[in-house]
Protein backbone atom coordinates (compact mmCIF):
# COMPACT_ATOMS: atom_id res chain seq x y z
CA UNK A 1 0.00 0.00 0.00
CA UNK A 2 0.70 3.84 -0.88
CA UNK A 3 2.37 5.39 -3.20
CA UNK A 4 4.34 2.79 -5.68
CA UNK A 5 7.68 4.59 -7.46
CA UNK A 6 7.51 3.75 -11.22
CA UNK A 7 10.75 2.92 -13.00
CA UNK A 8 11.39 5.41 -15.64
CA UNK A 9 14.56 5.62 -18.49
CA UNK A 10 17.91 4.63 -17.24
CA UNK A 11 19.47 7.62 -14.70
CA UNK A 12 16.18 9.75 -14.61
CA UNK A 13 15.89 8.22 -11.10
CA UNK A 14 12.35 7.01 -12.03
CA UNK A 15 8.91 8.32 -11.09
CA UNK A 16 5.69 8.72 -8.82
CA UNK A 17 2.80 6.45 -10.39
CA UNK A 18 -0.34 7.96 -9.72
CA UNK A 19 -2.14 4.86 -10.21
CA UNK A 20 -2.63 3.96 -6.75
CA UNK A 21 -4.07 7.60 -6.04
CA UNK A 22 -6.51 6.49 -9.02
CA UNK A 23 -7.24 3.57 -7.34
CA UNK A 24 -7.77 4.92 -3.63
CA UNK A 25 -10.25 7.48 -5.07
CA UNK A 26 -12.36 4.68 -6.94
CA UNK A 27 -12.69 2.63 -3.90
CA UNK A 28 -13.38 5.68 -1.73
CA UNK A 29 -16.13 6.47 -4.18
CA UNK A 30 -17.35 2.73 -4.52
CA UNK A 31 -17.41 2.70 -0.50
CA UNK A 32 -19.88 5.73 -0.77
CA UNK A 33 -22.23 4.13 -3.38
CA UNK A 34 -22.27 0.82 -1.93
CA UNK A 35 -25.19 1.29 0.68
CA UNK A 36 -28.47 0.42 -1.15
CA UNK A 37 -32.09 -0.46 -0.68
CA UNK A 38 -32.70 -3.42 1.47
CA UNK A 39 -36.36 -2.98 2.30
CA UNK A 40 -39.16 -0.82 1.18
CA UNK A 41 -42.83 -0.65 3.16
CA UNK A 42 -46.60 1.85 2.95
CA UNK A 43 -48.77 1.75 5.60
CA UNK A 44 -52.29 2.65 4.25
CA UNK A 45 -53.90 3.03 7.58
CA UNK A 46 -52.11 4.50 10.35
CA UNK A 47 -51.22 2.11 12.76
CA UNK A 48 -51.76 -1.06 10.98
CA UNK A 49 -49.62 -3.71 8.64
CA UNK A 50 -46.99 -2.18 7.33
CA UNK A 51 -47.25 -3.60 3.56
CA UNK A 52 -44.04 -4.80 1.11
CA UNK A 53 -43.05 -3.21 -2.17
CA UNK A 54 -40.43 -4.13 -4.35
CA UNK A 55 -40.30 -0.12 -6.02
CA UNK A 56 -42.08 3.17 -5.41
CA UNK A 57 -42.27 6.11 -7.06
CA UNK A 58 -41.33 9.30 -5.00
CA UNK A 59 -42.42 12.93 -6.14
CA UNK A 60 -41.17 16.11 -5.53
CA UNK A 61 -42.78 17.98 -2.16
CA UNK A 62 -44.71 14.61 -1.97
CA UNK A 63 -45.20 11.80 0.93
CA UNK A 64 -44.29 8.22 0.14
CA UNK A 65 -47.13 6.78 -1.81
CA UNK A 66 -49.69 5.13 -0.57
CA UNK A 67 -48.60 5.59 3.04
CA UNK A 68 -50.94 6.92 5.88
CA UNK A 69 -54.05 7.80 3.78
CA UNK A 70 -56.66 6.98 6.42
CA UNK A 71 -56.53 6.99 10.04
CA UNK A 72 -58.86 5.65 12.74
CA UNK A 73 -60.22 7.94 15.57
CA UNK A 74 -60.26 6.85 18.86
CA UNK A 75 -63.17 9.32 19.97
CA UNK A 76 -63.32 12.88 18.10
CA UNK A 77 -60.10 14.06 17.07
CA UNK A 78 -61.15 17.30 15.75
CA UNK A 79 -59.64 16.26 12.26
CA UNK A 80 -61.66 18.35 9.56
CA UNK A 81 -61.91 17.02 6.36
CA UNK A 82 -62.67 20.12 4.50
CA UNK A 83 -59.79 21.74 6.08
CA UNK A 84 -57.37 18.82 6.63
CA UNK A 85 -54.64 19.34 9.14
CA UNK A 86 -51.98 17.59 11.44
CA UNK A 87 -53.27 16.05 14.64
CA UNK A 88 -51.35 14.44 16.61
CA UNK A 89 -51.13 10.42 16.69
CA UNK A 90 -52.60 9.98 20.29
CA UNK A 91 -56.06 10.81 18.89
CA UNK A 92 -56.13 7.57 16.66
CA UNK A 93 -55.96 3.44 16.67
CA UNK A 94 -51.96 3.38 16.47
CA UNK A 95 -49.67 1.87 18.76
CA UNK A 96 -48.09 4.21 20.86
CA UNK A 97 -51.76 4.17 22.30
CA UNK A 98 -53.02 0.44 22.00
CA UNK A 99 -50.54 -2.21 21.40
CA UNK A 100 -53.27 -4.40 20.64
CA UNK A 101 -53.32 -2.92 17.33
CA UNK A 102 -50.71 -4.75 16.03
CA UNK A 103 -52.77 -7.98 16.53
CA UNK A 104 -54.71 -6.91 12.75
CA UNK A 105 -52.96 -7.89 10.20
CA UNK A 106 -54.10 -6.02 7.41
CA UNK A 107 -53.59 -5.60 3.64
CA UNK A 108 -54.79 -2.35 1.19
CA UNK A 109 -55.80 -2.64 -2.64
CA UNK A 110 -55.00 0.88 -4.09
CA UNK A 111 -56.98 0.20 -7.18
CA UNK A 112 -60.10 -0.93 -5.68
CA UNK A 113 -60.29 0.92 -2.10
CA UNK A 114 -60.64 -2.82 -0.53
CA UNK A 115 -58.84 -3.52 2.55
CA UNK A 116 -58.85 -6.83 4.20
CA UNK A 117 -58.30 -7.58 7.30
CA UNK A 118 -57.58 -10.75 9.93
CA UNK A 119 -56.97 -11.52 13.64
CA UNK A 120 -56.86 -14.47 15.52
CA UNK A 121 -60.66 -14.99 16.78
CA UNK A 122 -62.13 -12.57 14.53
CA UNK A 123 -63.42 -13.04 11.16
CA UNK A 124 -62.10 -11.93 8.23
CA UNK A 125 -62.70 -8.32 7.33
CA UNK A 126 -63.30 -7.27 3.62
CA UNK A 127 -64.72 -4.15 2.72
CA UNK A 128 -64.24 -0.46 0.49
CA UNK A 129 -62.37 1.96 2.89
CA UNK A 130 -63.49 4.67 0.29
CA UNK A 131 -67.54 4.05 0.77
CA UNK A 132 -68.96 5.11 3.95
CA UNK A 133 -70.52 1.85 4.04
CA UNK A 134 -66.63 -0.09 3.84
CA UNK A 135 -65.34 2.64 6.57
CA UNK A 136 -68.14 1.92 8.92
CA UNK A 137 -67.34 -1.44 8.68
CA UNK A 138 -64.15 -2.06 9.36
CA UNK A 139 -64.29 0.06 12.48
CA UNK A 140 -67.05 -2.09 13.87
CA UNK A 141 -64.64 -5.26 13.30
CA UNK A 142 -61.77 -3.52 14.64
CA UNK A 143 -64.10 -2.33 17.98
CA UNK A 144 -64.37 -6.26 18.48
CA UNK A 145 -60.90 -6.78 18.22
CA UNK A 146 -60.09 -3.97 20.26
CA UNK A 147 -62.47 -4.39 22.84
CA UNK A 148 -62.21 -1.95 25.87
CA UNK A 149 -58.53 -0.77 24.82
CA UNK A 150 -60.78 1.51 22.45
CA UNK A 151 -62.28 3.94 24.77
CA UNK A 152 -64.19 6.03 22.17
CA UNK A 153 -66.31 5.51 19.15
CA UNK A 154 -64.16 4.20 15.83
CA UNK A 155 -64.37 6.44 13.06
CA UNK A 156 -62.38 5.90 10.09
CA UNK A 157 -61.05 9.31 8.72
CA UNK A 158 -59.60 10.58 5.38
CA UNK A 159 -59.28 13.34 3.14
CA UNK A 160 -58.09 14.17 -0.50
CA UNK A 161 -54.24 14.73 -0.90
CA UNK A 162 -54.21 14.31 2.85
CA UNK A 163 -51.57 12.06 4.94
CA UNK A 164 -52.08 11.23 8.65
CA UNK A 165 -48.03 11.89 9.03
CA UNK A 166 -46.67 11.67 12.71
CA UNK A 167 -44.62 14.84 12.00
CA UNK A 168 -46.45 17.64 9.85
CA UNK A 169 -43.34 17.46 8.12
CA UNK A 170 -42.42 13.35 8.31
CA UNK A 171 -42.71 13.28 4.16
CA UNK A 172 -40.69 10.00 3.73
CA UNK A 173 -38.88 8.21 6.63
CA UNK A 174 -35.60 5.91 6.24
CA UNK A 175 -34.24 3.73 8.75
CA UNK A 176 -30.42 2.76 9.08
CA UNK A 177 -30.61 -1.15 9.25
CA UNK A 178 -26.34 -1.32 10.74
CA UNK A 179 -28.30 1.91 13.72
CA UNK A 180 -31.01 -1.04 14.10
CA UNK A 181 -28.19 -4.00 14.66
CA UNK A 182 -26.40 -1.46 16.70
CA UNK A 183 -29.23 -0.67 18.98
CA UNK A 184 -30.20 -4.79 19.03
CA UNK A 185 -26.58 -5.45 20.30
CA UNK A 186 -26.67 -2.66 23.29
CA UNK A 187 -30.16 -4.06 24.62
CA UNK A 188 -28.89 -7.81 23.92
CA UNK A 189 -32.20 -9.45 21.95
CA UNK A 190 -33.31 -9.53 18.26
CA UNK A 191 -35.03 -6.49 17.43
CA UNK A 192 -37.79 -6.55 14.57
CA UNK A 193 -36.89 -3.44 12.37
CA UNK A 194 -40.64 -3.29 11.69
CA UNK A 195 -40.75 -1.80 14.90
CA UNK A 196 -39.94 1.64 13.39
CA UNK A 197 -42.50 1.89 10.55
CA UNK A 198 -39.59 3.39 8.07
CA UNK A 199 -40.72 3.49 4.78
CA UNK A 200 -36.99 3.04 3.40
CA UNK A 201 -34.46 0.73 4.66
CA UNK A 202 -31.33 1.33 3.92
CA UNK A 203 -28.05 -1.39 4.59
CA UNK A 204 -24.45 -0.15 4.04
CA UNK A 205 -24.35 2.86 5.71
CA UNK A 206 -22.50 2.76 9.48
CA UNK A 207 -24.19 2.87 12.34
CA UNK A 208 -25.57 6.35 13.55
CA UNK A 209 -24.09 8.60 11.22
CA UNK A 210 -27.33 9.90 9.48
CA UNK A 211 -27.90 11.47 13.10
CA UNK A 212 -25.90 14.29 11.54
CA UNK A 213 -26.80 14.68 8.21
CA UNK A 214 -29.52 17.41 8.69
CA UNK A 215 -30.50 19.79 5.67
CA UNK A 216 -27.61 17.69 3.60
CA UNK A 217 -28.89 15.60 -0.04
CA UNK A 218 -28.66 12.12 -0.77
CA UNK A 219 -29.67 10.00 -3.36
CA UNK A 220 -32.35 7.02 -3.16
CA UNK A 221 -32.36 4.89 -5.54
CA UNK A 222 -33.05 7.38 -8.83
CA UNK A 223 -34.90 10.08 -6.50
CA UNK A 224 -32.82 13.17 -4.89
CA UNK A 225 -33.65 13.78 -1.14
CA UNK A 226 -32.71 16.49 1.68
CA UNK A 227 -32.77 15.12 4.85
CA UNK A 228 -35.11 17.27 7.29
CA UNK A 229 -34.38 15.71 10.88
CA UNK A 230 -33.82 13.00 12.94
CA UNK A 231 -36.83 10.43 14.09
CA UNK A 232 -37.62 11.09 17.58
CA UNK A 233 -39.10 7.62 18.95
CA UNK A 234 -42.31 6.89 21.24
CA UNK A 235 -43.66 3.85 22.70
CA UNK A 236 -44.69 2.64 19.77
CA UNK A 237 -40.90 0.91 19.50
CA UNK A 238 -42.22 -0.73 22.38
CA UNK A 239 -44.51 -3.39 21.37
CA UNK A 240 -43.44 -6.22 19.25
CA UNK A 241 -45.18 -6.23 15.39
CA UNK A 242 -45.82 -9.88 15.59
CA UNK A 243 -46.55 -10.82 18.86
CA UNK A 244 -48.34 -7.08 19.62
CA UNK A 245 -47.20 -7.42 23.59
CA UNK A 246 -45.05 -4.17 24.74
CA UNK A 247 -41.79 -6.29 25.85
CA UNK A 248 -38.85 -3.67 25.10
CA UNK A 249 -38.31 0.00 26.54
CA UNK A 250 -37.10 0.86 23.29
CA UNK A 251 -37.14 4.96 24.20
CA UNK A 252 -35.11 4.13 27.68
CA UNK A 253 -32.84 2.15 25.48
CA UNK A 254 -32.02 5.25 22.86
CA UNK A 255 -31.17 7.42 25.48
CA UNK A 256 -29.23 5.58 27.97
CA UNK A 257 -27.08 4.12 25.56
CA UNK A 258 -26.26 7.14 23.09
CA UNK A 259 -28.04 10.34 24.91
CA UNK A 260 -31.08 10.77 22.41
CA UNK A 261 -33.91 8.97 21.42
CA UNK A 262 -33.33 8.86 17.31
CA UNK A 263 -33.94 6.08 15.13
CA UNK A 264 -34.20 6.72 11.38
CA UNK A 265 -34.44 10.10 9.10
CA UNK A 266 -37.12 12.07 7.68
CA UNK A 267 -36.34 13.15 4.17
CA UNK A 268 -38.09 15.70 1.68
CA UNK A 269 -38.16 14.51 -1.92
CA UNK A 270 -36.39 17.35 -4.18
CA UNK A 271 -36.20 15.73 -7.72
CA UNK A 272 -38.95 12.49 -7.90
CA UNK A 273 -37.93 9.41 -9.24
CA UNK A 274 -38.29 5.69 -8.78
CA UNK A 275 -36.70 3.36 -5.88
CA UNK A 276 -36.55 0.04 -5.76
CA UNK A 277 -34.88 -2.88 -3.81
CA UNK A 278 -31.41 -3.26 -4.26
CA UNK A 279 -31.22 0.35 -5.95
CA UNK A 280 -27.99 2.38 -4.19
CA UNK A 281 -28.40 4.94 -1.90
CA UNK A 282 -25.11 7.92 -1.22
CA UNK A 283 -23.88 9.25 1.89
CA UNK A 284 -23.84 12.97 1.49
CA UNK A 285 -20.75 14.84 1.42
CA UNK A 286 -20.24 16.80 4.49
CA UNK A 287 -20.09 20.16 2.31
CA UNK A 288 -23.63 19.29 0.83
CA UNK A 289 -26.50 21.05 2.21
Amino acid sequence: PGVRRRAGPPGSGGGLSVAPLVEAARLRQQARMDAHVAGIFRHPVKGFTPEPLTTAALTAGGPFPCDRMFAVENGPSGFDPAAPAFVRKQKFTVLAAMAEVAKARTAYDEASGVLTARAEGQPDFSGQLTEPAGAEAFCAWLGGLLGEAATGPLKLVQAPGHRFMDHPLGHVSIINMNSVRDLEAKVGRPMDPLRFRGNIYVEGWPAWVENDWADRTLMVGFARAKVYKPIVRCVATHVDPTTAEPDMDLVKALFDHYGHMHCGIYVHVTDGGSVSLGDACTTPHPEAA
